[in-house]
């Protein structure tokens, strides 16, 4: 038969009634266990056999007796596109009872004067059915599997995870055009060599051969319910091979058991990072935020967007979004009103903008303010030290002041760790800006108002505009090069997710005056990150000891003010635990306020003469300074 026409027949059949398939099967196994019969008497006589009628009528009374038998246990039930090794177990179960039915029969025509049957026919019919029924069941699956596998022939896919998630998954992909699953991949060794859902189960250490034996391009990981850092070590595994990895959301996202084609995503970076999250707080979440007025500067960034997003979850009474991009407040603005009924009032406009923010805190009456606002991109900021300043540090006193002045109860500071001993003129001005928290939080403790500031130091949080993987994933899009600033160069990473979720329970928890730090886990070297993140685009890495890669990594040397490494304290000995997983409390030193306002003083006055030298030495002193001589540290207590 052509091809073309035998893929119509096995597509017409695939499409038949589950009703017309049964009858067919139905027939099948009829003819399979007359001719069992048949074949058991060729093989004992050693000849073609010819029956005799009595012999006709035990031929015949093999489908009567076990086809009930079938249906019984259900034979008739399974898919057979999907039939697994559970199969073959239900046909010797089936085969042998059936068998037994047809030895009794047997057994009574002989009693009745019938010429016998010779004793070794009843166990020959049973081996020969069995083989007949099991083998036109598997031999089935197959046939109807080619169109399929024509259809998707180049994209085969691994599924590894032979789980509940797994097979629902296998079933939805052999359901749709794009991919076939052609096995699972699992770390139980009870399932290896097993078949599950039609599907042959694999050990880890048989992916070479997989990949040989069936040009498999993608491996989807269905692991939802382990840890992170186990999800981690099958992804760092499957690195070493030449695929594809993507990976299945948490098992709270699947647990209908639908549309899991669809929701399949690629590896995220962070599913490198072997961070397991830590269930937040309700209560320490809800503490600032539900039914207060709320208002977030820098909404429309990175950071701001995702602590609007939260923030509106919990329940404020209403939230201001303050931000100076028109088109960073209109998507924010658009975003939240598909996700909230709190009342939201977008204010376009700078931190610098002393009436516009002294105007919004008294008419909104805002208890809550959390500061995102800020200048963050090191070379640019190097660049343009001028407007770093006033945007990180004079946009922060004015913040301050107003919030001071309106009696706001609470005033969060989004910082960095590149405040900490900074080589950079950002990193310099988020120093101040703590300094400038630091000062306020002293004047609202010395006023005895109930006033609290605090600021939250943490490292590059993956996806930020800021972070160095939207950059590598464009390069690896144009085909590379990925360029590193240096091979040794390290940073903390965090999800957007987790560390907004740590910056409201940490101001949740602030008594005013310190400066909390967020748990980053292990450093990461940006080479290793940019090696990563190109085997995971399912390229490999063109260096000496593979010159024919696909995507080469260049070393273009550090740039003006950037540090090899990055660190979250000044001084180690001022960290101290919370109560909280990954949050811990610092008491850095602090200038007086009385020296604050004098280097504040000086640090406008060269700007107003546009000395951006002066600006620039004044700056990095300050930041840098953490001689006790100079400095007190604020009692939070």
């Amino acid at each position: 038969m052509p091809i073309p026409a035998m893929t119509r027949l096995l597509q017409s059949l695939v499409h038949m009634s589950r009703l017309g398939k049964q009858l067919v099967l139905l027939l099948v196994d009829s003819l399979c266990l007359i001719t069992a019969v048949w074949l058991a008497y060729s093989i004992r006589l050693g000849h073609w056999f010819v029956p005799n009628h009595a012999q006709v009528f035990l031929m015949l009374a093999a489908p009567i007796l076990a086809i009930p038998v079938f249906v019984k246990v259900g034979l008739y039930r399974s898919v057979i596109r999907y039939v697994g090794e559970q199969a073959l177990w239900t046909v010797v179960k089936a085969m042998f009872l059936a068998g037994v039915m047809w030895l009794g029969l047997a057994f009574m025509t002989q009693m009745t004067g019938v010429q016998g049957v010779p004793r070794t026919v009843p166990l020959l019919y049973g081996i020969i059915g069995t083989i007949f029924i099991a083998g036109t069941r598997f031999a089935a699956r197959w046939l109807l599997s080619l169109p399929l596998q024509r259809r998707v022939s180049g994209r085969q896919v691994l599924i590894y995870g032979a789980g509940v998630a797994g097979r629902q998954l296998a079933a939805s992909l052999k359901q749709g055009r794009d991919m076939m699953p052609i096995g699972f991949l699992d770390d139980d060794r009870a399932l290896h060599g097993k078949d599950v859902d039609g599907l042959r189960v694999y050990k880890p250490g048989q992916m070479s051969m997989l990949l040989d034996r069936y040009d498999v391009h993608d491996v989807i990981v269905t692991l939802p319910s382990v840890s992170n850092a186990r999800r981690r070590e099958v992804v760092l595994f499957l690195e070493g091979f030449p695929v594809r990895v993507r990976i299945l959301p948490a098992m709270a996202d699947i647990a209908s058991g639908r549309h899991l084609v669809n929701m399949v995503r690629e590896v995220d970076i962070g599913d490198l990072l072997g961070r397991d999250a830590v269930a937040a707080d309700p209560l320490l979440l809800q503490r600032c935020i539900a039914g207060k007025v709320v208002m977030v500067t820098g909404a429309g960034g990175s950071i701001g967007s995702e602590l609007c997003r939260q923030i509106a979850a919990i329940g404020p009474a209403s939230l201001l979004l303050l931000e100076a991009s028109e088109h960073g407040l209109y998507q924010i603005d658009r975003h939240l009103r598909t996700l909230t009924d709190c009342p939201i009032t977008p204010c376009l406009g700078s931190v610098e903008d002393a009436g516009l923010v002294t105007r919004l805190l008294s008419q909104h009456r805002v208890q809550t303010i959390y500061h995102a606002a800020a200048y963050k991109h090191v070379p640019l900021v190097e660049g343009n030290v001028m407007q770093g300043v006033r945007n990180n540090i004079v946009g922060t006193m004015v913040m301050a002041q107003a919030a001071f002045d309106a009696g706001v109860e609470r005033f969060v500071l989004i910082s960095s760790d590149k405040a900490v001993r900074p080589t950079n003129v950002m990193g310099a001005t988020k120093r101040w800006a703590e300094l400038v928290i630091q000062d306020y939080a002293w004047r609202a403790r010395e006023a005895k108002r109930g006033q609290c500031f605090c600021a939250v130091r943490f490292g590059n949080v993956l996806g930020s505009s800021g972070s160095v993987i939207p950059l590598f994933k464009e390069q690896i899009a144009h085909g590379g090069p990925i360029t590193v600033t240096h091979p040794e160069v390290t940073r903390y990473f965090m999800s957007i997710h987790e560390a907004v979720e740590l910056v409201i329970q940490a101001g949740g928890l602030a008594n005013g005056g310190e400066v909390f730090l967020l748990d980053m886990g292990e450093s990461v070297k940006i080479i290793d990150l940019a090696r990563n993140m190109i085997r995971l685009a399912g390229h490999s890495v063109r260096d000496e000891a593979n010159p024919d890669g696909d995507i080469a990594i260049e070393i273009v040397g550090m740039r003006p003010g950037e540090k090899l490494y990055e660190e979250l304290l000044i001084a180690d000995s001022n960290a101290e635990a919370t109560p909280y997983a990954k949050i811990m409390r610092a008491k850095e030193p602090c200038l007086s306020a009385t020296v604050l306002a004098g280097l504040i003083d000086r640090l406008r006055q060269s700007m107003a003469a546009g000395d951006e030298a002066a600006v620039r030495s004044i700056l990095m002193a300050v930041a840098n300074s953490d001689s006790p001589k100079q400095q007190q540290v604020v009692d939070a207590a």
